[in-house]
């Protein structure tokens, strides 16, 4: 899990169900941090892709074009699967590395063909484990992706790792192919816990790994998953203060969720697995948002915490509705208002590309109602919140079509509007969940 919360997991539906990573797909910014009167200036510029009016096709275009892209590249292949686990990640004994050299490129480039003229703003490699990939077929894509398009200052380029000695030593080589930050999978800080999570490395190794992430990237980010059966607040705050103490400028704290498909929905339908919830889920909730931000790594998304500038470009542009392309097995995009996906099992990713030139499995035309909603859920998410009466009149609405004005006032302590500005506060976050269905309509 990770800043994985990020594409494989950019499903709009699954994003405002749980908490998300790499993800994310991600793989995600501020509030307090932003100058005054730039998160306005944000807002209109973003809202401005989704204005369904034909006399705004101009501006949709000129904002669009303007607008940096965030590209998701997918490596679906895993060791082996944890017990959480519901992305779109595989075990195979072998993998044919010239064979997804040569198709992850040929999927790249019909996206490339189908958005030129674009400036690229961030690249994120997600999985499945993708520090398993072949520097080589990194740096090509890397490569490929800032020839076709214009990069945007210092691009973001984020990969996923596992924290193994065997994939550390890799680390220089991802570097040099153009890898400039690294989401490192530790998930927890103690033996017992990793063995519980299925995790293949243990506190030691993982920390060692961390240290020559450190030493090689310029930019680090962890996972931890919090909320396990059995932890208690004491226990947890001491392992993220341990965790605070390494000095990294980014973290994704995930509270455990029961995915269903996965080995411990099943260990939980049968009564043999019961995580925190109710009261306990929100102490602990409570507890990290509060020692992170008086560790200067502030919440600015309901799992993601960094120190200003800090915060991730690349799951910004999901949660901000820009424009993203999704490449590999699974991926999702979102292209010029169509909803872009991938086929999803790795064999049959590989033969769609043989035969098309691409992966996708389908594209879906997003009407206006459709993005005034993905905008809304998704901006919830962020500590900053959303220009309401821009994403409205994007879909030519009032404000009050779009949510339900009464359901807000009736809930201050946990949602708030200022004029333009709709966001969910800090107290609200633990009750996302609950809150998006009664506020939007």
């Amino acid at each position: 899990m990770s800043s994985n919360a990020t594409n494989r997991r950019i499903d709009i539906a699954r994003l405002t169900a749980k908490n998300v990573t790499p993800t994310q797909h991600g793989s995600v910014r501020f509030a307090a941090q932003v100058a005054p009167g730039a998160t306005n200036r944000h807002m209109r510029a973003t809202m401005s892709l989704l204005d369904p009016a034909p006399d705004a096709a101009a501006r949709d275009r000129a904002a669009r074009a303007a607008a940096p892209l965030a590209l998701y590249i997918h490596w679906p292949f895993c060791v082996s699967k944890c017990p959480y686990c519901d992305f779109n990640s595989h075990v195979r004994a072998t993998v044919d590395e010239a064979q997804w050299h040569d198709a992850l490129l040929a999927d790249l480039a019909h996206e490339i063909a189908l958005m030129p003229g674009r400036r690229l703003g961030s690249i994120f490699f997600g999985g499945g484990t993708p520090s398993l990939m072949p520097p080589a077929t990194v740096a090509a894509l890397v490569d490929a992706a800032s020839t076709a398009w214009t990069p945007v200052g210092d691009v973001e380029i984020t990969l996923e790792a596992n924290p193994s000695s065997v994939e550390a030593a890799r680390f220089a080589d991802l570097a040099a192919a153009g890898v400039n930050r690294v989401s490192l999978g530790l998930q927890a800080l103690d033996d017992d816990a990793l063995r519980f999570l299925g995790r293949a490395h243990d506190v030691g190794e993982g920390l060692g790994a961390l240290d020559v992430a450190q030493a090689t990237f310029a930019r680090v980010s962890f996972d931890l998953i919090y909320a396990r059966p059995g932890q208690s607040l004491e226990a947890w705050d001491a392992e993220l203060a341990r965790a605070l103490a390494f000095g990294t400028e980014h973290l994704s704290l995930y509270q455990l969720t029961i995915e269903p498909g996965t080995r411990f929905a099943t260990e939980a339908a049968a009564g043999r697995l019961a995580i925190p919830d109710g009261d306990d889920a929100a102490d602990l909730f409570g507890l990290t948002r509060a020692r992170t931000a008086a560790a200067g790594l502030p919440a600015y998304e309901i799992s993601n915490h960094a120190r200003p500038g800090a915060e991730s470009r690349h799951n910004l542009a999901y949660w901000r509705y820009r424009d993203y392309a999704g490449v590999g097995p699974g991926a999702h995009g979102r292209r010029d208002h169509l909803a872009t996906f991938r086929r999803k099992k790795p064999e049959n990713w590989l033969a769609a590309v043989a035969r098309n030139g691409h992966g996708i499995e389908s594209e879906e035309p997003l009407d206006a109602a459709t993005r005034v909603g993905e905008a809304l859920l998704m901006g919830l998410r962020l500590r900053e919140g959303v220009d309401v009466e821009a994403i409205a009149a994007a879909g030519g609405m009032r404000v009050e079509q779009i949510v339900d004005i009464a359901a807000i006032a009736a809930l201050p302590d946990l949602i708030v509007r200022d004029g333009a500005l709709l966001r969910v506060t800090d107290a609200g976050m633990i009750l996302l969940d609950a809150i998006l269905p009664k506020v939007v309509r």
